[in-house]
This record gives C-alpha cells, structure tokens and sequence, in this order.
C-alpha cells in the first residue's frame, strides 16, 4: 500500500530575540565595566617571582616615578567623594562643589595640598599636563613632619575607608630613600601589612621557590 508523502517544508527559527538578548547583554557589559583611570607617570616597575594576587578593590595607590615623586590615588569613586570633605574639612582648604566633584572623577593626585584648589578648578581636559609636570606629594620619615603630605593623605583616606588595601608601585630606577619614606610613614601610622606591585618574571630552576610551586623538595 502506498504512503502518501507529506510536502518538504524549510526550517525558519525566528532570531529576533536572540537578537534582542545579544544587544541587552552587551549594553549591560558597556554600562557597567570600570574603566581603569589614566596613570600621570609610566613606571616600570622591577620583577620579581611573587605570586599574590593583588586586590581588585579598594586599593590605596602610592606611585613613585624615576624622579622620586609621589601620586596618589584610591579606586573607589564614592570613597574619593568622602576622602576630599574629609581633608577639606581637616585642612581648610575651601573647596567648592564642583571642585570636589573634580576630585571624586579623577584618578590621581601628585600636587602639594596648597596647590590642590587651583588645580581642581582647571579644566579636566588640562589635568593631564599638569599632572606631568606636578612635583608630587611632599614626604617624609616622620608622621608629624608638616612638611609630610603624604602622611595626611593616608590618615584621611584610612579613616574614611577602614578597609582600604594599601599598594606601592615604584619605579625601578627610584632610589630607594624616596620608597623608604613611604614605608617609614606607613610604620608610624602602624600601618605594618601592604603590597610591593612588580612584575612577575620566572621562577629560577634548582631554587626552594621553584621547588616549592612545583611540588618538589628543594636541592642541597
């Protein structure tokens, strides 16, 4: 007995909504990816065969050029809004809204605090100049130096974030008295626990660090 044969039709699979799908998740990704702020200074920093993972949030950036000057920055754009009412209100340094607001969108600082109201209400699109050519934050060994900034920006910046992860990025051509005030001050704040950034480079063979990631007694 014959079959009757049933008509070939083409396959249509209607994509508009995965279309649809497509376009919402990459308007997602575009509206919430954190772009990282522009550094002031290029430091190359010296390698090293440290693997710890460095924190991805609320970081505290103390960058050291070759020159010996220090920037700093913090991450956290909220967090930099209650960092600049605090030193504004420690200082007196009189800034407005709209300079604080300036503060709050930009990445670094590396200018004297007396310096800091003039450069805040330059136009954005100068800050990069001015950056380049800023002596840096003023430091030095003692805390309660006047004539150590930096010590200042870091008291204001812990009080107003506790949590914050504190990170050292110098040059490797930076002499080192310049990074020791750094640490110095850090330990008179008893500030005792934070990161050197470096490079990562290759583990030697035949040492205990290379024998150690690779799950091996050292050598005698």
């Amino acid at each position: 007995m014959g079959h009757a044969k049933l008509p070939r039709k083409s396959t249509h699979i209607d994509m508009t909504a995965m279309c649809d799908v497509a376009f919402l998740l990459l308007t997602f990704f575009m509206l919430a990816t954190k772009f990282k702020p522009e550094e002031p200074v290029v430091v190359v920093t010296p390698s090293s065969i440290s693997s710890i993972t460095l924190p991805d949030k609320d970081v505290m950036l103390l960058t050291v050029d070759t020159k010996g000057r220090i920037f700093f920055s913090i991450d956290n754009k909220v967090k930099r809004r209650d960092l600049i009412d605090y030193i504004n209100d420690d200082k007196s340094l009189n800034l407005n809204e709209a300079e604080k607001n300036a503060f709050a969108l930009d990445g670094s600082i590396g200018i004297p605090l007396g310096q800091l109201k003039s450069y805040l209400a330059s136009p954005p699109s100068g800050h990069s100049a001015l950056e380049s050519a800023a002596p840096g934050i003023p430091s030095d060994t003692s805390v309660i130096a006047p004539t150590n900034e930096i010590a200042e920006w870091i008291k204001c910046a812990r009080n107003t974030n506790p949590k914050l992860r504190i990170c050292i990025k110098a040059d490797g051509d930076a002499s080192y008295p310049n990074v020791s005030k750094i640490i110095k001050t850090l330990e008179g704040w008893k500030i005792f626990k934070f990161n050197l950034i470096t490079n990562l480079k290759a583990i030697p063979p035949g040492t205990a660090a290379y024998a150690e990631a690779n799950g091996a007694a050292p050598k005698n």
